[in-house]
């Protein structure tokens, strides 16, 4: 578990609590509670900048992150650290500081891949729409929150909470597990007419410190209001740890309308879990049978003879009361119908849509679409954040997906990137996405060898590359690719022999064109390739080369040399007796003088040695 200053690790303390000031470069606290807020961290991209609080009940938090489109339709938080464990996580909206675009962003919000909530046009004017809630068993130490835009504004986010609450918080039916996720839809304080959270109404922390909305009245005239002083026993227990204070105020029906009855407009075609809570305050029931109603909900009856003070044991004792229903349309109604001569009371509602959670991506082919980006070097604008494939209404783009029942995980069954101006190489961990069927990379500047681990990928039946730069052969591996129906690799810079393997299934069985590469031979459209050589030949051939070469050097250099001896003697001879060589010149004279006088000399050599030195004229 990774501690930080404000969380109690040790156990047996407070539960884990994480809250986030969005865009803040360092930590708040806000007042009158000295909250704790943590600066700003654990986002994807967007921008922070100062913040308007659209609600009283907002953090008085004074910046937010926001995320515009260009930067792409799909924003995430990621926050590591985080304990497996149930959680009440809340995101509080924003807006943006002195923006000229003054109208409200519309946007969607998912919280580990599952898609909670969807702003309505008009949140502002809803103190209870300003923020999402979802109650969500985390596993893997960390949560991912991700905002979707819908094309209606940035989304804008002032603050997020994680906060720990009881594993068995909220169970409610046999099949409750951690493939449910709960959002808060209404919380309902009857009579009370303030609204606050539970902190406020003095509530304990593992309560999820929620917010409950004040409500003096379902109808004008049709109730009135009640509350006491009185401790309310079974209140503030596990697993719910709801605040005492909330059972000191109910509304109660009249004699004029003695139903009491609440509308909420709600989704259409969902199940909600409906919460309802009562304690006996009123002073003129004192026993058993003296206060009995049905309660309906949609005009079905979803309990009868409901008793307060016989369910719970005894007056100023809390009881809940759940249930849930599936709502075909729009509208919510629950009725508190008493007996004939009785009234109804109720204390407090809590009503929260029933999401089952999506499954996740294969975490390996997450990871191989992670380092694809970053080969590629996808723009900002794809947005590829969060999960590729859910929530499904929010799948990254250009990304195909199909459920695989086997894992009961997604899988990457198609990549679609073509025509986007992508300049990056593809690398080896494509064959991670092992379920492709169809991979388009056509009309980009991809530049590299083709990874022969593509070939291993032997669910391909479409692989167009074309209109790239992809240099280098074609792999022999891509020969075992046996459900290939269409291969485009034309129009790159591919050169050497289309592998006998793929060439030859491919004539008879799939589409193809290679055509637009220089380099390329083998198949019938393309230049032949000649003899095909050996390893060994090749080798030999390329030695035989670099001798010859060698030769041609060393005779142009001995040719040269010898051309510039000849031109050298060739210099002297041409100058003749000059100035240049005198010593050449005399030596020359004398052995033609000696020569001249041997015959005279021969009796008188004595003589001629001893008559002195010669004189050369």
């Amino acid at each position: 578990m990774l501690c930080f200053p404000f969380v109690s690790c040790e156990a047996g303390q407070a539960p884990f609590a994480m809250r986030l000031s969005c865009g803040a470069s360092q930590n708040v606290q806000t007042i009158p509670t000295t909250t704790l807020w943590r600066k700003d961290f654990g986002y994807i991209g967007g921008i922070a900048t100062n913040a308007t609080r659209p609600s009283y009940i907002t953090p008085p938090l004074n910046t937010l992150r926001f995320f515009p489109l260009s930067e792409g339709p799909e924003n995430c938080y990621n926050i590591n650290g985080v304990p497996k464990g149930h959680y009440s996580v809340r995101i509080f909206f924003g807006l943006v500081s002195q923006s000229r675009d003054i109208s409200e962003p519309l946007f969607d919000v998912s919280i580990e891949g599952t898609q909670i909530y969807s702003l309505k046009s008009g949140w502002t004017n809803h103190n209870d729409q300003v923020f999402a809630e979802a109650l969500v068993f985390l596993t893997d130490d960390s949560v991912s929150i991700c905002f979707h835009s819908t094309g209606h504004g940035d989304p804008a986010i002032l603050s997020i909470e994680i906060l720990q609450i009881d594993d068995k918080a909220y169970y409610f039916v046999p099949q409750w597990s951690q493939g449910i996720i709960l959002r808060t839809v209404k919380r309902l304080s009857c009579g009370f007419g303030q609204s606050g959270f539970g902190i406020d109404y003095g509530g304990d922390a593992r309560g999820g410190d929620r917010f409950w909305q004040g409500i003096k009245s379902f109808a004008q005239d049709s109730d009135r209001p009640r509350s006491v002083e009185s401790r309310i026993s079974q209140a503030s227990h596990p697993p719910n740890f709801y605040p005492e204070s909330l059972y000191q105020s109910a509304l109660v029906s009249t004699n004029r309308h003695p139903d009491l009855t609440y509308t909420l407009e709600v989704d259409p075609n969902r199940n909600y879990s409906i919460w309802l809570h009562f304690a006996e305050i009123d002073n003129s029931v004192t026993g058993v049978g003296q206060r009995v109603f049905d309660i309906m909900i949609n005009d079905d009856r979803a309990f009868k003879d409901v008793d307060i003070v016989k369910l719970s044991g005894d007056l100023y004792t809390a009881l809940v009361l759940n249930t849930t229903v599936g709502v075909d349309g729009r509208t919510l109604t629950i009725t508190l119908s008493p007996k004939e001569g009785d009234l109804a009371i109720i204390n407090a509602i809590e009503i929260f849509e029933v999401i089952m959670a999506e499954s996740k991506t294969l975490s390996e082919e997450v990871k191989a679409l992670q380092t694809l980006r970053t080969a590629l070097g996808l723009p900002p604008r794809f947005g590829w954040n969060g999960d590729p494939c859910v929530p499904q209404q929010h799948p990254w783009s250009g990304v195909d997906c199909q459920l695989d029942k086997s894992s009961g995980s997604w899988v990457i069954d198609g990549l679609g990137l073509d025509n986007q101006g992508l300049k990056g190489y593809l690398p080896n961990d494509i064959f991670r996405l092992a379920n492709l069927q169809i991979l388009n990379l056509s009309g980009n500047s991809i530049h590299g060898a083709i990874p022969s681990s593509l070939g291993t990928i032997t669910s391909l039946q479409v692989l167009d590359l074309s209109y790239n730069i992809f240099n280098g052969s074609i792999p022999n591996s891509l020969g075992q690719l046996t459900s290939l129906q269409r291969l485009n690799l034309n129009s790159n810079i591919l050169s050497g022999r289309v592998p006998a393997t793929l060439g030859e299934r491919l004539l008879h069985r799939a589409s193809f064109n290679f055509t637009d590469n220089a380099g390329l031979c083998g198949i019938p459209g393309l230049p032949s390739c000649g003899p095909h050589l050996s390893s060994g030949a090749k080798i030999g051939i390329g030695l035989g080369a670099s001798f010859i070469f060698l030769l041609l050097i060393t005779c142009s250099v001995c040719w040269w040399k010898r051309k510039q001896n000849i031109l050298r003697v060739q210099q002297i001879a041409g100058k003749g007796y000059s100035a240049a060589a005198p010593y050449a010149k005399a030596k020359t004279h004398f052995t033609r003088d000696v020569q001249m006088t041997r015959p005279l000399n021969h009796g008188n050599t004595r003589i001629a040695a001893e008559s002195g030195p010669i004189l050369l004229s």
